[in-house]
């Protein structure tokens, strides 16, 4: 028996290949022929693909590799020696784990285990230890298949270096222009100030004590928008001190209906449509209701020539591939606020920047540009998020995100409380730790007046020294960043001499005081400068009203 192949051609000239089997018996030469024209084009493409597959194994930066479920490495491709510095023998005897730097073993552990479950890892970052002891940062891949898992890993260390070094340089542009924007607002503020100040300051001189109340209500004009504008850059900036609450946010809406009718004037519709079986939220009632007017603001500004302002509310469950999901966001219920309009609309552009500070497409002198940065940053501090939809001619449509609270909701206190009642001390004994003489000399003058001593300290140390002494204090007004001591830990000290001694915080900035919630305890109260002085003298007031 003899096995040979031939190529043969057709008669339209195709050339095939034949498969022969021949065997000779009694001067009779039997052959048979089969035509293994396409098993021989497949097998050539495999062993092609299998070339292809094994030079990407060899020639590949990525790190290709086997590993069972005890994650040992089975296989390796080169890209793991040349990258780390170890041999392939050293590669394949040692765990996984003796590669990844040691802060990131619990992450890795954990991703071992969904492995182990069955479940495929996307996208999964760690640090590699190289044979020298420089490390990399790999960005994996891996999938499970029975008790062998197939990863692919990609060295990401100069990507995510170069995306840092664009992070910062975007940063530095951000802040050159909210510095510049900061600059130009305060410049005119100051004037504002310095000059009504310096009018009134020449007509005491002069003698002429008629018409000073003109530059007075001037300079305290000024200074109140340089207090709105800080607290809007504290806002942007996540920074801002909020008083959560649980809020039912249908009431607060409709409570605005009449102002929200005045401001958007006869050409605009307002249109309210709040879900009868809306959920709580937990925000800060008062920067929603700031949220809610700027938006119908802006709204009422896109429709020059007229149109519909409407203001929605409703439940959403949002997760993963929800709409408007995003991964600032954590899965679970949520409020949604969403004012919309039927204005000239936003470009792509426009929408992209429409969150940075001090960006406005108003005219110069019409908004400062600080709107919608400071409901994002009062939107994200309350643990929610915003989406902007929006076409050139067809509106836009701006939604607030606020997580749902599941706590029961507070029984208002319906009755009129009247006006404050002065409250006239009684030999009470009030301690002011602040380190700014002015705004201590200012507070203790207002103590006075109605009617309290006051003690005076310049900071911590000397704080705690006249809490350490037998004199009486019946309450403690403190400045949250002091020299030496800081107020929180300075009411903790009071309050072990003294259990139960009342408390007001005052503080300009301080990253403690972002959220009441958690910084205050029973029986302390929070204060934010700029304030009016009879703002403080009702916070007193209502202090020694509780005892």
């Amino acid at each position: 028996m003899i096995d040979y192949e031939t190529v043969s051609r057709t008669k339209s000239g195709e050339r095939r290949r034949i498969s022969w089997t021949t065997m000779p018996e009694g001067g009779i030469l039997y052959a048979f022929g089969r035509d293994v024209t396409a098993e021989r084009q497949a097998a050539a493409a495999l062993a092609a693909s299998r070339a292809d597959r094994d030079r990407i194994w060899n020639t590949t930066n990525d790190l290709m590799g086997v590993a069972g479920q005890d994650f040992y490495l089975k296989s390796v491709n080169p890209a793991w020696s040349r990258l780390l510095g170890y041999d392939e023998k050293t590669l394949l005897e040692r765990p996984f784990l003796d590669f990844v730097a040691e802060t990131d073993r619990p992450r890795v552990l954990a991703w071992m285990a969904q492995l182990a479950r069955g479940e495929g890892v996307a996208k999964f970052e760690d640090r590699l230890v190289h044979a020298d002891g420089q490390t990399s940062l790999i960005a994996w891949n891996a999938e499970p298949l029975g008790d062998t898992v197939y990863v692919v890993g990609r060295n990401v260390t100069e990507q995510r270096r170069v995306e840092e070094a664009l992070r910062q340089s975007q940063k530095m542009e951000a802040v050159g222009q909210l510095t510049g924007g900061i600059a130009h607002d305060f410049n005119n503020l100051l004037q504002g100030i310095t000059g009504s100040l310096d009018r009134l300051e020449s007509r005491l001189a002069q003698g002429r004590l008629s018409d000073l109340n003109r530059f007075i209500a001037g300079a305290k004009a000024s200074a109140n928008r340089a207090a709105a504008l800080t607290h809007r850059l504290l806002a942007f900036s996540r920074r801002q001190p909020l008083d959560p609450k649980p809020v039912s946010a249908n009431p607060l809406i409709a409570s605005m209906e009449d102002l929200l009718r005045r401001t958007m004037g006869e050409q605009i519709a307002l249109d309210l449509i709040l879900a009868p079986d809306l959920w709580p939220t937990l925000c800060d009632p008062h920067q929603l209701e700031n949220a809610v007017l700027n938006l119908a603001i802006n709204g009422r500004d896109a429709m020059p020539a007229g149109g519909t302002l409407t203001i929605e509310t409703c439940n959403c469950a949002l997760d993963e591939g929800a709409p408007f999901w995003s991964r600032d966001m954590r899965p679970g219920d949520y409020v949604c606020v969403n004012v919309s309009d039927t204005g000239i609309g936003m470009s792509a552009d426009t929408i992209e920047k429409a969150f940075e500070p001090f960006f406005t497409t108003k005219p110069i002198g019409q908004g400062t540009g600080l709107g919608l940065s400071m409901i994002y940053g009062f939107v994200r501090q309350s643990e929610g998020s915003t989406k902007i939809s929006s076409e050139l001619g067809r509106g836009t449509s701006l939604r607030l995100f606020l997580p749902r609270y599941t706590g029961e909701l507070p029984v208002e206190d319906l009755r009129d409380a009247g006006p404050a009642e002065l409250l006239a001390g009684d030999g009470e004994t009030v301690l002011v730790i602040e380190d700014e003489p002015v705004v201590r000399g200012l507070i203790v003058e207002v103590l006075a007046d109605l009617g309290f001593a006051a003690l005076e300290a310049t900071d911590g140390p000397s704080g705690l020294e006249i809490l350490q002494s037998d004199r009486r204090i019946d309450l403690l007004i403190s400045d949250v960043g002091l020299p030496g001591l800081n107020g929180r830990q300075l009411a903790d000290a009071a309050r072990q001499l003294r259990p139960g001694l009342k408390v007001i915080f005052m503080t300009g900035y301080a990253e403690v005081a972002a959220s009441a919630q958690g910084f205050l305890e029973p029986g302390m109260a929070l204060i934010t400068k700029p304030f009016a002085l009879s703002d403080l003298a009702s916070k007193v007031r209502a202090t020694f009203k509780d005892r």
